[in-house]
């Protein structure tokens, strides 16, 4: 299901339900109702965005140490679970997945996972979303007693009801790894006391993200897929190229012409290098025609043609990656490849990995940030200057000087 259709989900259905459960709670409210004296169990709702569910790792082991990883649950579109089976901070029986594959699909999943966080017992839920209408309902109907979000005082954001018990107010000087472990602190605080909250956030970066660490097996299916369509004895030096990104917000693409142009310009300096395009199946046409367009045999599109698995094992037998903001920049963190992240309408201040392998090109232009929390990430910008105004030669520049550095080059 298309990103644009959950949002009309979430927007057209969520406000009416949003109000609706609002009623509910303070009905309940009136009526009384206890929190739990103790928080055994915590639920985590992020239900989109595999690669802020890497910023999340923090978070998620600052719960586990608090309850035991196996009270820490998670609730997740199917399709985005994969990065917590590979961050690996709670047991894969405790992601409760939703799947969006139709509208049939996405009602039957849903109630399904409304059943099983009921019969959790659950004491505490978490949502990870900034101001998402369904993440709320989700933490509501989840039946957890200690609920912790943002919430828009002062009208501030999008509405989606008053249904926390800990509300938080979102800000946005906070990196968004910070961000959500302040979030699991909120729970050791009485509710009556937010917005107010004294406490101070953690550093960016005090708990290193876990390695990916691939079967050997894994590994060498990888090796020679490689070995394969490179046409060579062994897995040569190879810089991969992510030039597309999710519809989520196309705003945050680099020209394909400024890929094409880098991988002509590399292939021309390094006569031992090879370039891959990669993306996901829908993007395997749009890859294959960037490969057409740079016109080397040392150019290849992997585009479709790996796991989530393999594309990790992919990013440790390579040297660097070059993508816009999304997903695959926050999945390199988890291994040994430098990753150079091209911002533009969002800022990298909030949402860059927190790796020192992680390297940004940001051309800070006065009206990016535009997309943020408080305007659901929409917005009427049909020009991303922000992106045009980055450099082919500014990029080319920096991946040549990590590729270098890296002694890779023969």
């Amino acid at each position: 299901m298309k990103v644009s259709t959950l949002r009309a989900i979430d927007k057209w259905a969520g406000i009416g339900l949003a109000l609706a459960l609002t009623g509910v709670r303070k009905l309940r409210q009136w009526l009384g109702s206890s929190e739990p004296e103790d928080i055994r169990r915590v639920l985590f709702v992020k239900l989109a965005e595999q690669g802020s569910t890497v910023l999340a790792h923090g978070a998620l082991s600052r719960a586990a140490a608090m309850v035991g990883r196996e009270n820490v649950y998670f609730l997740v579109f199917a399709e985005n679970r994969f990065i917590l089976d590979t961050l690996g901070v709670i047991p894969e029986a405790n992601v409760i997945a939703i799947k969006t594959g139709s509208v049939v699909s996405l009602l039957f999943s849903t109630l399904c996972a409304i059943h099983r966080m009921r019969t959790l017992k659950l004491d505490a839920a978490v949502d990870l979303e900034f101001f998402a209408r369904a993440s709320a309902i989700f933490s509501y109907l989840s039946g957890a007693r200690l609920r912790v979000g943002f919430h828009a005082h002062g009208g501030g954001g999008p509405y989606r009801g008053d249904l926390m018990t800990h509300r938080l107010v979102y800000n946005p000087h906070l990196h968004t790894a910070q961000t959500f472990e302040v979030m699991v602190e909120a729970l050791k605080h009485p509710a009556e006391l937010f917005p107010a909250f004294a406490a101070k956030a953690p550093s960016v970066g005090h708990r290193p993200l876990p390695q990916f660490t691939p079967h050997q097996a894994e590994v060498d299916q990888v090796r020679s897929m490689l070995c394969r369509l490179t046409d060579t004895p062994r897995t040569p030096p190879i810089i991969l190229l992510n030039a597309n990104c999710s519809d989520l917000l196309p705003l945050r693409r680099w020209a394909g012409e400024n890929y094409v142009a880098l991988a002509q310009r590399l292939l021309a300096r390094y006569e031992d290098l090879y370039i891959a395009f990669t993306g996901d199946a829908s993007e395997r046409h749009q890859a294959e025609k960037l490969v057409q367009l740079v016109g080397s045999r040392r150019c290849f599109s992997l585009a479709g043609k790996t796991t989530l698995r393999q594309l990790l094992v992919l990013y440790d037998q390579s040297q660097v990656l070059v993508t816009n903001d999304s997903g695959p920049a926050h999945f390199a963190s988890l291994t040994t490849i430098d990753a150079v992240t091209l911002f533009g309408p969002e800022t990298p201040k909030l949402f860059a990995a927190p790796s020192e392998r992680s390297h940004i090109i940001w051309a800070a232009t006065v009206c990016s940030p535009c997309v943020n929390a408080y305007n659901n990430r929409l917005l009427t910008c049909k020009n991303n200057l922000c992106m045009q105004l980055i450099t082919v030669d500014e990029v080319f520049a920096k991946v040549c000087a990590l590729y270098e550095k890296r002694g890779t080059r023969q």
